[in-house]
């Protein structure tokens, strides 16, 4: 069995050893996106990371014995918002559809230019299925046998057409996110609904709206009504992974409500000890030292930063803090990826690489998904002239070299000059010098852009 690799579990609060329930078959569940936007740049974080994850267990336990499942939420209000929006006068279904399929068709354009594994990538005929990316509705019986399990179990009841989950039945509710049940308690009075036996009690189940999504309803209730957030990412689990695994991840701001209630759904349908062993999440993202929202003009896409970068410099700056810790985006962290890895890619035979990671850069990713230590180490690397190991550990990690590299007679510094003799000519009002520079460049391969700040950047030119 391989030794070494340790993460950091939620559940415990410590850095433990990863010893999977059986080492002939690794299983991993990731929360993906809901589909009804573009995806914004703090959702590429857990993907990347938790794509790297993927990767560094497939080298230690073989590519035939790993199972990732990273599903994707296609029922959901804000899906229906969207497609009642953008779609008026077609019946909310089909709009629905078209809604969710469009989306889907973004997020997976976007991801795959970040270096992210697809499951055309790693599934191959025949034998088990490496990387599933399932979708709720099709998953909806699932969700119905969990609640009618926990209903006749006692964990959950029929009340208005809605089913609930009756927090009370399970006595450590509250194990992950260890809120105090006062302070739970006190959040959830704010707004209760009549017909809750406890304030704490959640939605499996509710009515459907005139035109909205709607199934046949479990718990005997006679109308149909759709699935509640929580039992669709259960449900999904269940049925690729089993009624336990041994590794379920996401971002920070899912560990309450979300996975607590998954928690409390799996633990009590099935009398385990444990959904998941492990619980990892990725902290939170901020763009240029301030929270991302759409009030403070800086909410910014996955495609929004690909239009201006290579996926791979974004990937590499994503990698470059460790996934546990706040990571600030910034335009200055992007150019300093993008000069880090075009030099690395240059490299003479970095293409023909076989992908294989150097021991360094292993050691630090063992050591909980080490990134920035593992990136040290390609630095490392780098001086040393270890082409072979620089090359094979960055195709290990995701990179294939497409950075649409410049002109290898530009040198970073000598942009980084052109750009300041630029910004000279445009406080002295020299419109042609600094459009002469602008053209300059850009014959060499090298695109600027003015910030509203007053900086200028640059990135390779797109073909």
């Amino acid at each position: 069995m391989p030794e070494g690799l340790r993460l950091t579990n939620t559940l415990t609060r410590r850095k433990e050893p990863f010893a999977p329930a059986d080492p002939a078959h690794v299983r991993m569940y990731a929360c993906g996106p809901t589909v009804y936007d573009f995806a914004h740049i703090g959702n590429a974080r857990p993907v990347i990371v938790f794509d790297l994850l993927f990767r560094l267990l497939r080298h230690l336990y073989g590519a035939d014995h790993v199972t990732y499942v990273r599903n994707i939420t296609d029922v959901d209000d804000k899906i229906n918002a969207r497609a009642a929006r953008d779609f008026p006068g077609v019946p909310l279904n089909d709009a629905i559809r078209r809604v969710t399929a469009e989306t889907e068709r973004q997020f997976h354009e976007d991801i795959r230019a970040l270096g992210v594994l697809m499951p055309e990538d790693v599934n191959r005929p025949g034998g088990r299925l490496a990387l599933i990316e399932p979708r709720a509705t099709e998953h909806i019986e699932e969700m119905r046998r969990l609640i009618d399990r926990l209903v006749a179990q006692g964990h959950a009841y029929a009340a208005e057409g809605h089913v609930l989950f009756h927090v009370p039945s399970m006595p450590d509710y509250g194990s992950l996110s260890r809120r105090p049940l006062e302070e739970m308690e006190a959040g959830a009075r704010v707004d209760v609904a009549p017909y809750k036996r406890s304030p704490l009690d959640f939605v499996l189940w509710k009515p459907s709206k005139p035109g909205e999504p709607s199934w046949p309803s479990p718990a005997g209730i006679a109308a149909e009504g759709r699935p509640g957030w929580h039992i669709e990412c259960s449900a999904m689990a269940w049925k690729h992974l089993g009624e336990s695994f041994d590794i379920h991840a996401g971002g920070l701001d899912l560990i309450f409500p979300h996975h607590e209630n998954e928690i409390a759904q799996s633990r009590c349908c099935f009398g385990r000890p444990a959904m998941a062993t492990y619980w990892l999440h990725n902290g939170f993202l901020q763009v240029e030292g301030e929270k991302m929202s759409k009030s403070l003009g800086n909410f910014i896409t996955i495609r929004d930063v690909l239009a201006d970068w290579p996926g791979e410099v974004v990937r590499l700056n994503m990698l470059k803090t460790h996934y546990r810790q706040p990571i600030d985006w910034t335009v200055r962290g992007l150019e300093e990826s993008a000069r880090t890895l075009d030099g690395w890619v240059r490299e003479p035979g970095f293409r023909e690489a076989p992908a294989e990671f150097a021991r360094p850069v292993l050691d630090a990713l063992l050591d909980d998904l080490n990134t920035p230590k593992a990136l040290a180490e390609l630095h490392g690397l780098a001086r040393a002239g270890n082409r072979q190991a620089l090359a094979g550990t960055l195709r290990a990690l995701g990179f294939s070299g497409d950075v649409g590299a410049p002109d290898p007679a530009v040198d970073p510094a000598e942009i980084a000059a052109a750009i300041d003799r630029r910004l000279a000519a445009r406080a002295d009002k020299n419109w042609a010098e600094s459009d002469r520079i602008r053209d300059e460049l850009k014959a060499r391969g090298v695109q600027l852009k003015d910030n509203k700040d007053g900086t200028t950047t640059w990135e390779v030119a797109r073909a």
